[in-house]
């Protein structure tokens, strides 16, 4: 079987109009009842994102950050509200559904990389292309064809622990982006890199971009944000800001 095929760069955006956006949230609201308080984490919140759109998610702890990353993704429901994903409903999808939506239309880069030590650099990339039942050959053209995108086509053989985090990073992006997904979700990317290899990571979320990708970022670093084209922010649940940048 071999995987789906989706426009990238000026291609995409001149086949899709955008006449509806990637994802559209309407009214969602997240509530943790704990049994002796409820939490409320997202409140009535409305979000639109366009294709080609990068934008990043900021606010203090606490904010609502993660939250609503959780429900981007995909990896949590919401209690109130509607959320659409390409146009469809996500509430009504199955378990296996979901799953499936994640590693076909979500591409994930986390703070702490979540690599797997045990196998090398290209297996960890070569990873979704498995789960998603990609042929052997079109997996290897896949892989390389990653690799050299994040400039690590040097470097196929090493496993992660002899990896810098910078290094680490570019394959969990390389990963990430494995399946052609629609959005490129990262939360926190640069949470675990000093400044220099942070700002790298930031330089190849620009290059995507620019191919592209539709990116969010969420981080608590507002120099990281300020490099996005839009940002949102949150705070104590609710969206109080939504700004472009030129």
């Amino acid at each position: 079987m071999s995987e789906p095929q989706t426009p990238t760069g000026a291609a995409a955006r001149a086949t899709e109009p955008d006449t509806q956006p990637l994802i559209h949230m309407s009214g969602i609201s997240k509530i943790y009842d704990t049994g002796k308080i409820q939490v409320e984490a997202l409140l009535d919140i409305d979000l639109d994102v366009r294709n080609g759109e990068f934008l990043s998610i900021v606010g203090p702890s606490g904010s609502g950050k993660s939250t609503l990353m959780n429900l981007i993704g995909c990896l949590d429901t919401p209690t109130a509200g509607t959320y659409e994903l390409q146009g469809e409903p996500v509430s009504g999808m199955t378990r296996t559904e979901l799953a499936d939506v994640r590693n076909r239309r979500i591409g994930f880069v986390f703070q702490n990389f979540n690599l797997i030590p045990q196998i090398s650099t290209w297996e960890n990339v070569e990873m979704p292309l498995l789960f998603g039942r990609v042929g052997k050959k079109q997996r290897r053209e896949r892989v390389e064809e990653l690799l050299e995108k994040v400039g690590l086509a040097d470097r196929g053989e090493h496993k992660p622990t002899e990896l810098s985090g910078g290094q680490m990073q570019r394959v969990a992006i390389a990963r990430a982006l494995a399946m052609r997904p629609a959005l490129l979700l990262a939360d926190e990317p640069t949470g675990n890199l000093d400044s220099s290899s942070g700002g790298d990571i930031m330089t190849l979320f620009e290059e995507l971009w620019r191919q592209g990708h539709t990116m969010v970022v969420i981080t608590h670093d507002l120099a990281l944000a300020q490099r996005t084209k839009r940002r949102i922010e949150l705070h104590d649940g609710r969206i109080t800001q939504d700004s472009h940048s030129k």
